[in-house]
């Protein structure tokens, strides 16, 4: 039985366990990835908080976490009820809003910088058609990150197909009793549809914050984190540090802060979906 995990095993212990360790010791180290490297104790943590990038980083990242995720969910949601209605083409459309979630980050990213191109892109063609000058987008420093926030939309389909399957699990009888009772249709979305699919809006909220904490691809391709720093995101700073100026140690503690960030928001998350989130066993 080894035999035939093995090569598993190996893989794990090389590609994934070895690297997870290495960083960890790393981030208590001066190390240039060059020379050996040279143990610091937490120094590389106290430098964080004293770095005006690491600082701006947290900024933009957590300036496009609380615009973008909420933004993504209503979306989302919003075309899952949509599209939950009998409506002709439902399956061309159901495949047309979840189609550009397939498309790879570099991909979209070359895509939507043609689609922001101040002189050329298609957001400014049509704007130019009701005689209003568009603004230069990922160009400026004040319109760079909501650029970005405006492109993440693109990919609601796939949490939109989430909401679906969720929406399609409500029980009918709970919804027929409802309206026998007298109920409108806000009232049986408030309080029979969304605490049905409370555990769907749970996975979507903790996913979406993690996927935005996470942002690189947009900023590498698209803006190189400026202009400005006004699209200088965490994991874009991680990245800077570790491979344009070689300081994998300082690089390395930002990692591990970073996983320590996420584990710290979701479980705050969990702890208070006890009070809105409904299991059907009734308890969380």
């Amino acid at each position: 039985m080894y035999a035939f995990i093995s090569p598993w095993l190996i893989g794990f212990i090389v590609f994934a366990l070895f690297p997870i360790a290495a960083s960890l010791y790393y981030s208590f180290t001066d190390y240039d990835i060059i020379h050996s490297p040279k143990w610091v104790g937490l120094e590389n943590y106290k430098t964080m908080f004293v770095d005006d990038l690491f600082w701006k980083s947290v900024t933009v990242t957590l300036q496009y976490t609380f615009i973008s995720v909420p933004l993504q969910l209503l979306l989302a949601l919003g075309f899952a009820l949509l599209l939950n209605q009998k409506i002709p083409f439902q399956g061309f459309f159901r495949t047309a809003m979840y189609f550009p979630s397939m498309v790879s980050g570099v991909a979209m990213s070359l895509l939507w910088y043609w689609v922001f191109n101040p002189q050329i892109g298609l957001f400014n063609y049509m704007l130019s058609w009701v005689g209003i000058k568009g603004p230069a987008w990922l160009m400026d420093p004040r319109t760079a990150l909501y650029s970005l926030i405006i492109m993440s939309f693109w990919t609601v389909g796939g949490a939109m197909i989430l909401f679906l399957a969720g929406l399609q699990g409500v029980p009918s009888s709970l919804v027929e009793a409802a309206k026998l009772d007298g109920a409108g249709r806000l009232s049986i979305f408030l309080h029979v549809t969304l605490p049905m699919i409370s555990p769907v809006l749970l996975f979507q909220l903790i996913m979406g914050i993690i996927d935005s904490f996470q942002v690189f691809t947009q900023a590498f391709v698209m803006t190189q984190g400026g202009p400005n720093y006004s699209t200088w995101f965490y994991v874009y700073n991680i990245y800077t540090s570790a491979f344009k100026e070689y300081r994998a140690g300082y690089s390395s503690a930002l990692s591990w802060l970073l996983l320590f960030v996420v584990l710290f928001v979701t479980f705050i998350i969990m702890k208070m979906s006890n009070r809105y989130v409904h299991y059907e066993g009734g308890k969380s």
